[in-house]
This record gives structure tokens, C-alpha cells and sequence, in this order.
């Protein structure tokens, strides 16, 4: 048997016999012959049958040996003539769309019903190249800055972050929480590694029924150790989006080209407003004034982002300094303004894709801050050990995958980058 060609590999395969499989993606009968266009993971490929032909319906898995033969008229040039075809699997029953067109005629919710099948469209499946390459860009980056890859527990004792928003479960009899986030662990573990990052699943039990929110997503953290406040991690995250975009090119050019999309450029230097100075420049240009709130609307990131954009040319912009009473009990006050924090978040393309700052890293510095809170240190006893027993400053952000791939494809829904969305009314497929 001769080894299989992919399809994209046609081109260098011309005058050989070859050996292709995949889905029949499409299937044309002619008086005078017959067409069938197969599809695999590298695109698609042309076949040349006899007129009285059998074609299989689409969808069914084939195996297609023939002769690599130079036509422009076909897909990347060339197509397999001399041809025979061998199903490799039972005839597919037809999906409730059409998947050789060019895009997918069918509303999100039959999409996401049907999402192993829809998943199939080249211009879906585009989509999570697009993700995939953002991953090893992400991990590509830290790699080069010295981090160490962890994997931390999604199953924790206790609900520390905001215990109002977690999922419970049956831990063998006993209470356990799916983890919000690896926020605690990968503090805990600045102490061993000094820098460190994770890929890997968070779970938010927020009832938001939104196109920006999941209950499940993919994090993409990182903690870094040694800094002198949160200007250090976005300095490392700057070239870690940077990473990404570079990655995206150079991986997912096809599935770019495919989706018409242009990649932004990351500035050098991303600019920079402070929260109350973004306050003030909301209330003097929106007619509203958002003065005295803890946080920005929706509506704020998006002006705030078209600002930075005729302002500074730039899709991205950091806010810094929110106010302590929106941040975590772990984040570090700015020493000279302490009802603000050294923190940040990072707005892209009108929506905020990155949270990230400076971490509290002395022992006393958190039993100070649960105290002001009115909270008891017991239940974050296993986490606060990690601090009486020495950590440097350190800092840290987490990007939202689905979220960065939305507003990078420029899709209006996160559930257009997630495989198999998880949400306030969706636990199937």
C-alpha cells in the first residue's frame, strides 16, 4: 500500500501514484464525468471518476488511490485521476448543513448542538488553529523568559477566591469546589520556581448569560517572582502577546488567510492610563460620569479602546491602579495612592482580555488584609504558609483564550472559539 499523501502535499506529489483519505466534502455528478472533493486535515483535494461512478454521500470517510495530476482549475493545482475509491467507514447520514459551502448557513445554538459535525467546516475549524497556535506562542514566550510550565488541582478544599461563585461537589464524601482559578497555587509556587505558567481549565459559576462569559474556559497564567511592582508583569506580558501574535502568523497563516483576518501589531511600549485619570476622561468626553465606581461598564472599555486607538494607533491599553475595594485580598496597594492598587488590566479591541498585578508577598501583609476585611485567616491557612516561610515580590495576569480569540477573528461571542461551550444553559454536547 502506498503511503498516504495529504492534500497538501499533492503539489510535490504530481505524476505519482498517491493515496489519499479523508471526508468527502463534496460530491458533483457530470454527463461526462464525476467529481468528488475530499477533505482532510490540510485541505482539500480534487478526484476524477467516471461519469457512472458511485460517489459516497458526504461526510463518509474514504480512501482515494490514484494519479497526482497537474490541473490549475483544481484545488491547489492538482487533482487524482485514474482513481479508486474505498469507504472506510459506513455512508455518513447528512448533517442538518451544508458543510461544503462556504460558510456554515445555520444559527450559534444548531451550531453548538451539532458541534462535532459543524467543528468539520474549514471555516470553523479555523478558528481553533488560530487558538492552538495562540497556546504555543503563550507557552513559546514564558519558555524564553525561564518559566516552568505547572499543572495545578481543578478539584480544591476550599472556595477562598469568592466562594459565592464556585461549583460544588462530592469529594468522597467530603466538600469540594472545582478551582476558579490556579491564583493560590501558582503564588505558592513562585517560591519553588520563581516563574511560573499554566494552560489549563477554570470554572466561574456566575450566572451571566453573556456573549463575553463562560462557566468553564482555558486560563492562561502566569506568576513571576522578584519584580519591583505590576510594571515588570506587564512588561512580561507585552512580549508574551507579542509571542502569541507571532505565533499565529507563523502557524496559522492558512487558517488567517482563510478567515481574512490581519493580525494588530503589539507597540513596543503599550499605552499606559491610570483608573482615575480614565474615570476623568470618561466623564469630560461620554456625558456620563462614572467617578466613585470601583470598576469600568462594558461601554467605558470599549470607548476607552477606540481612545487608545485614534490617541495612540494602538488595539491595546493597559488601566492601571483600580481601586483596592475591586480587587482581590491578594494584590498589592500602590504605596503612594493605597486606596488604589498595583494592578492592571489590559483592554484589546474594546473588551478586557487580561487581569494582572502586583501580589502581597509578606506573611503579616495578609493577615493585615483579611483582617480589614473582616475575614477569618483559618480557611487560608494552606495558602498562607507558603508567605511565612519567605516569598519574594511577585506578580502575575491571566489571559482568557476564548475571549483573546473572539476579539482577534473579531467574532461577537466567546462561544464561537470555544469547542464545546460551557454556560449558564448549555452542559450538552
Amino acid at each position: 500500500m502506498i503511503s498516504r499523501t495529504l492534500a497538501a502535499e499533492l503539489p510535490d506529489r504530481v505524476g505519482r501514484p498517491v493515496s489519499v483519505a479523508g471526508w468527502v466534502h463534496r460530491r458533483r455528478a457530470l454527463k461526462s464525468m464525476s467529481f468528488l472533493v475530499l477533505r482532510d486535515r490540510t485541505g482539500l483535494a480534487q478526484v476524477v471518476l467516471p461519469a457512472a461512478a458511485d460517489l459516497p454521500p458526504e461526510e463518509t470517510v474514504v480512501r482515494v488511490d490514484g494519479l497526482a495530476t497537474a490541473n490549475p482549475q483544481a484545488p491547489g493545482g492538482v487533482e487524482v485521476t485514474d482513481a479508486v475509491v474505498t469507504a472506510l467507514s459506513e455512508h455518513a447520514t447528512a448533517p442538518p448543513f451544508d458543510l461544503y459551502r462556504p460558510t456554515l448557513g445555520a444559527t450559534l445554538p444548531v451550531v453548538l448542538d451539532n458541534a462535532a459535525v459543524a467543528l468539520r467546516h474549514p471555516r470553523l475549524r479555523a478558528r481553533f488553529a488560530v487558538t492552538s497556535a495562540s497556546t504555543a506562542g503563550f507557552r513559546s514566550a514564558l519558555d524564553g523568559a525561564g518559566f516552568t510550565e505547572v499543572h495545578t488541582p481543578k478539584v480544591v478544599g476550599s472556595a477562598t477566591e469568592s466562594g459565592a461563585n464556585v461549583f460544588g461537589l462530592d469529594y468522597f464524601g467530603r466538600r469540594a469546589f472545582l478551582a476558579q482559578s490556579p491564583q493560590l497555587f501558582k503564588q505558592a509556587l513562585v517560591g519553588v520556581f520563581e516563574r511560573v505558567y499554566e494552560v489549563g481549565p477554570v470554572f466561574r459559576a456566575e450566572p451571566h448569560d453573556t456573549t463575553r462569559h463562560l462557566a468553564q474556559y482555558t486560563s492562561l497564567d502566569a506568576e513571576l517572582g522578584f519584580i519591583a511592582d505590576h510594571r515588570d508583569v506587564m512588561a512580561v506580558l507585552r512580549d508574551t502577546v507579542a509571542g502569541m501574535l507571532a505565533a499565529v502568523a507563523d502557524r496559522a497563516a492558512d487558517a488567517l488567510d482563510l478567515l481574512g483576518v490581519e493580525l494588530p501589531e503589539v507597540p513596543m511600549e503599550i499605552p499606559v492610563i491610570h483608573f482615575a485619570e480614565a474615570q476623568e476622561l470618561l466623564a469630560r468626553h461620554t456625558g456620563e460620569d462614572p467617578r466613585g465606581e470601583p470598576d469600568l461598564a462594558p461601554a467605558h472599555e470599549r470607548w476607552l479602546s477606540d481612545w487608545a486607538s485614534r490617541t495612540h494607533g494602538s488595539d491595546f491599553l493597559y488601566v492601571t491602579g483600580y481601586p483596592m475595594a475591586k480587587r482581590p485580598f491578594y494584590t498589592h496597594p500602590d504605596p503612594g495612592r493605597p486606596e488604589y492598587s498595583n494592578s492592571f488590566d489590559l483592554l484589546f479591541r474594546g473588551v478586557e482580555l487580561v487581569t494582572g498585578g502586583q501580589r502581597l508577598h509578606r506573611y503579616s501583609d495578609y493577615l493585615t488584609a483579611l483582617s480589614a476585611r473582616g475575614e477569618d485567616p483559618e480557611p487560608y491557612r494552606g495558602y498562607l504558609d507558603a508567605f511565612a516561610h519567605g516569598m519574594p515580590p511577585h506578580g502575575g495576569f491571566a489571559i482568557g483564550l476564548e475571549r483573546w480569540a473572539a476579539r482577534l477573528l473579531g467574532l461577537r461571542n466567546v462561544r464561537e472559539t470555544t469547542l464545546f461551550p460551557r454556560d449558564l444553559n448549555r452542559l450538552h454536547p
